[in-house]
């Protein structure tokens, strides 16, 4: 009797042990890893890039400002998979769509054309590198996953060359802002505010906030 007693006592703590190893597992997938934050940000923020890219593609006025986000789409997209093989191998959760900012910028954006458009879209594109690419150089300097930093280290100089694109198609089509100055690197070293610089919460947006677009009416 007391030698199944002792026996069932074992296999209850055994299968305790093994229901605590499937809650760790679940909730590293919910979002535990150490670089959560950023592939939460970055996930976003790669979905707010080609659905406004191809907003911009579809009904810019201006040729360059359609190229521009082609390349958006094209080179985000293909970033964006990179980041969902990198968090499948890591056991990370991404979020499936963009944030409440990104949307609404999104929503506003729809509502412009022509001339109006285009420079309110480049205004957010020259905002949105500066700030990525701060958060991309921290990422691949400061991360605490060796995997998660260099694929931001490999990323980064595609963000570089977004920026610098960025600034040659602003001033084709007269857009001004303080957001112009300075070259991809010194953007990265002097902006050290995070892709949307507001927290864990749904509310970050690394699309810039949706009331500068207005500025440029």
């Amino acid at each position: 009797m007391k030698k199944r007693f002792m026996i069932g006592a074992a296999a209850i703590t055994t299968s305790m042990l093994l229901g605590i190893g499937s809650v760790g597992a679940a909730d590293n997938a919910q979002g535990n890893h150490p670089d959560r934050k950023f592939f939460k940000k970055a996930a976003q923020g790669g979905m707010a890039e080609v659905a406004l890219g191809q907003m911009a593609a579809d009904k810019a006025e201006s040729d360059a400002v359609k190229n521009f986000g082609q390349r958006m789409v094209t080179d985000h997209g293909k970033a964006n998979q990179e980041l969902k093989d990198l968090a499948a191998s890591e056991g990370v959760t991404l979020p499936t769509e963009m944030n409440a900012k990104a949307k609404a910028l999104q929503k506003e954006l729809s509502g412009l054309s022509g001339a109006e458009f285009d420079k309110a879209y480049m205004n957010e594109m020259l905002k949105d590198h500066k700030k990525d690419i701060s958060a991309f150089k921290r990422e691949a300097e400061q991360g605490q996953d060796s995997d998660v930093k260099n694929w931001a280290a490999k990323t980064l100089p595609t963000l570089q060359e977004h920026y610098t694109i960025a600034q040659t198609t602003s001033n084709q089509i007269g857009v001004k802002s303080k957001d112009m100055s300075g070259s991809p690197g010194a953007a990265g070293s002097a902006d050290q505010s995070s892709m949307h610089e507001t927290g864990a919460t749904g509310n970050e947006s690394r699309m810039g906030i949706a009331e500068s677009s207005r500025h440029t009416k």
